[in-house]
């Protein structure tokens, strides 16, 4: 079931909504809705051409692009060059056939540069291409580009924290994979409404757009914080239990019958206080509140309470094995302040 909720995130799609996406009773979505009937859906989102113009050739090869350009697949038109006075720099507005936050958007775009190097190539004239739309555009792929390493980088960090802790091997792995479950499922429900228009009604919406870039980077620190606080607490009281009965098994059900009533009420608390967000009037807003709900309200109900326990009474006393070489490579930290005795038979663990 929580595979089925994170599926969508296999598909997500990062960007930047535009006003397009506002309510349709704010001033901007209007307007928005207005210049986008009246000039086509590309007209809200313009790509700018700046050149560096080096000789006479270069500002011939600048003049002759408009006609080029329109014959481009995306672009709908463009504006005439526009020099400046000392006649080193050109200036030219660029309208895509797609609206500011389309993929096709992107992909024209790309076609643009591309078009552009290779055009220009030699003339004396070089082009940047910037705007809104462009900035958007990069930002998106910057951030698709820095978020497996970012994921790896705390995954990696609180893997090694809680080894240090609770001297396991299998713990810490288990913990990441389960958390990143319940984060996987906060942004496969995100991309479903919001990217895919699936009960976005519900929350006020009427259009669909893709996820902002910056979403998963933020949303996913503090799932993984959030989630790793509930982890802590149930493997701190288990871990507590197996250091005083050697039982791994029993230690599992002790500990989650002593902490289980202060996560699942912690977890609705959170849970609550960030789907009220999806309240809100803006779209970024509400997918924040619904990624976090969605992710808190399944971590604490459904992964800390039934998968976390399960997995921990399968693995039974194996969960603590840690190898000795590792055991002296890593320092000892106690939770409880204090470290207490090993337990009777767990020498051969």
């Amino acid at each position: 079931m929580l595979g089925t909720l994170a599926a969508p995130t296999l598909s997500i799609r990062l960007g930047s909504a535009d006003a397009g996406n506002n309510p349709e009773t704010s001033t901007t979505r209007r307007a928005y809705d207005l210049l986008s009937d009246g000039f086509g859906a590309g007209f809200n989102g313009p790509i700018l051409a700046v050149f560096d113009i080096e000789n006479e050739a270069g500002v011939a090869a600048m003049e002759a692009l408009p006609e080029k350009l329109e014959a481009l697949e995306g672009i709908a038109f463009s504006t005439p060059p526009f020099m400046n006075p000392a006649g080193d720099a050109g200036l030219m507005t660029i309208i895509p056939t797609t609206a500011p936050q389309d993929e096709e958007t992107s992909e024209t775009l790309d076609r643009l540069r591309a078009f552009l190097a290779t055009e220009l190539e030699g003339s004396g004239a070089t082009a940047y291409t910037g705007g809104l739309t462009a900035v958007f555009s990069d930002m998106a792929k910057k951030m698709s580009d820095g978020l497996p390493i970012f994921t790896a980088a705390v995954i990696g960090v609180s893997i090694l924290m809680l080894m240090v802790v609770f001297r396991s091997v299998l713990v810490p792995l288990k913990a990441a994979l389960m958390i990143t479950l319940s984060v996987g499922v906060g942004f496969g429900v995100v991309t479903a409404m919001f990217q895919w228009g699936w009960g976005q009604g519900l929350i006020g919406l009427d259009s669909t757009g893709p996820v902002e870039s910056f979403s998963p980077m933020m949303l996913f620190a503090v799932l993984f914080g959030l989630s790793m606080d509930y982890e802590v607490f149930l493997i701190t009281r288990v871990h507590e239990e197996f250091l005083i009965t050697g039982d791994g098994k029993a230690a599992v059900e002790r500990g989650q019958a002593v902490t289980f009533r202060v996560i699942i009420a912690a977890g609705l608390i959170m849970s609550s206080v960030f789907f009220a967000f999806a309240l809100g009037d803006q779209r970024v807003i509400k997918e924040f509140g619904i990624g976090l709900g969605t992710a808190i309200l399944t971590d604490a109900l459904i992964v800390r309470m039934i998968l976390v326990p399960a997995i921990m009474h399968l693995f039974g006393n194996a969960a603590w094995w840690f190898p000795s070489w590792l055991d002296r490579l890593l320092p000892n930290l106690s939770v409880e302040g204090e470290a207490l005795p090993a337990p009777s038979g767990a020498s051969d663990i």
